[in-house]
Parts: C-alpha cells; sequence; structure tokens
C-alpha cells in the first residue's frame, strides 16, 4: 500500500509559481509511474504531468506545456509539480497519483494510489 500526501498548494496571481510536492509512504516509488491530476468545479479529472519510474521520460498535457514540469527524487520518496506562469484556468485542486504498472496512462482509472489533493487558485 502507498500512501501520498500532497503540499503546496495556495493562492497564487497570475503569472506567478507554485511547487507542489508528493510525499509517499509505506512503499518506495522505485517502481512507480507518478503523474499530477487536476479537476476544477464542474469539471472532469485530468491528466497534467507523468513521469516514468526512472525519471527519464515526462508529458505533459497541451496546455501546460512549457510551464509547469514534473520531476521526482526517488531517494526522498518525492514527486514534485513546479509550476509556472500561472493562468487563472490552472485553478484546481491537484492529485498525486502512483501507477504500478509501466506504459503510458492518461486516464484517473489506470492509477493504483492516490493522495487527498491540494488546492491551487489562480487569481486574475
Amino acid at each position: 500500500q502507498v500512501q501520498l500526501v500532497e503540499s503546496g498548494g495556495g493562492l497564487v496571481q497570475a503569472g506567478g509559481s507554485l511547487r507542489l510536492s508528493c510525499a509517499a509512504s509505506g512503499r518506495t516509488l522505485w517502481w512507480y509511474t507518478m503523474a499530477w491530476f487536476r479537476q476544477a468545479p464542474g469539471k472532469e479529472r485530468e491528466i497534467v504531468a507523468a513521469i516514468t519510474s526512472s525519471g527519464g521520460s515526462t508529458s505533459y498535457v497541451e496546455s501546460v506545456k512549457g510551464r509547469f514540469t514534473i520531476s521526482r527524487d526517488n531517494a526522498k520518496n518525492t514527486v514534485y509539480l513546479q509550476m509556472n506562469s500561472l493562468k487563472p484556468e490552472d485553478t484546481a485542486v491537484y492529485y498525486c497519483a502512483a501507477r504500478m504498472a509501466t506504459g503510458r496512462a492518461t486516464t484517473k482509472d489506470e492509477y493504483d494510489y492516490w493522495g487527498q489533493g491540494t488546492q491551487v487558485t489562480v487569481s486574475s
């Protein structure tokens, strides 16, 4: 069993930056593909970024490319999401997720473990 705890959310003005962290316990994250999802009010949960177990490959939803960076520190059992040039449309609850299986996975049903979420609010 993996427990995930997100932190780093908050209120920021448009154009600002935040760094989200996802700390894992229970098992090492070495073997897991990790991802960040977000869910805005009234919308479906969507994947924002994903990173392979080694950290050698990352992927992003088109709307955040060039602004967000996902990274991981396996020694610290932690995954990060650096968010720059934030826009009001980035406002959402951000969730960290872990997936044991390898291969590309972009839907929430393909991930096995979830954190409780952290709110990100971007004011205009």
